[in-house]
């Protein structure tokens, strides 16, 4: 699985901070560490800057509790003349009761991005950096 993942852009542990009522991890911190690992991913592309344009449908399959350990892969699946589609896979390594490593799998998310300068101005993608990426 960890293959067809992309590379992991972020690695962090969930806090107490970051909880919502009912104890569990905020949906919105969650989100927020997607936009993030996909911006990394989108900026190999557009090395100057990207804006998060869409996010298609996030379902979360389990919970993240605090102490665990988030990992968000990511990877460019599409790239246009302006915009990077990338695809992040939220997972977390969590300590069981039996003091082992359990891997579990949160959500999947699509991120588009655009590439725009540093006036926020969209920016045509260098064809070259297409090329060595492979699209």
């Amino acid at each position: 699985m960890l293959k067809t993942m992309g590379e992991p852009r972020i690695k962090i542990v969930a806090m107490p901070k970051d909880t919502n009522p009912a104890g569990n991890i905020f949906g919105g911190w969650i989100l927020s560490q997607i936009d993030s690992a996909g911006a990394i991913a989108a900026r190999e592309i557009a090395p100057e800057r990207v804006v998060t344009i869409a996010m298609k449908e996030v379902v979360f399959k389990e919970p993240v509790f605090i102490g665990d350990l988030v990992s968000c892969h990511a990877k460019v699946t599409e790239v246009g003349k302006t915009s990077i589609k990338t695809v992040v896979e939220v997972t977390v390594e969590r300590l069981t009761s039996e003091h082992t490593i359990m891997c579990t799998h949160v959500t999947t998310a699509e991120v588009t991005y655009v590439s725009v300068d540093r006036a926020g101005n969209k920016k045509i993608i260098d064809e070259d950096l297409k090329r060595l990426y492979g699209f």
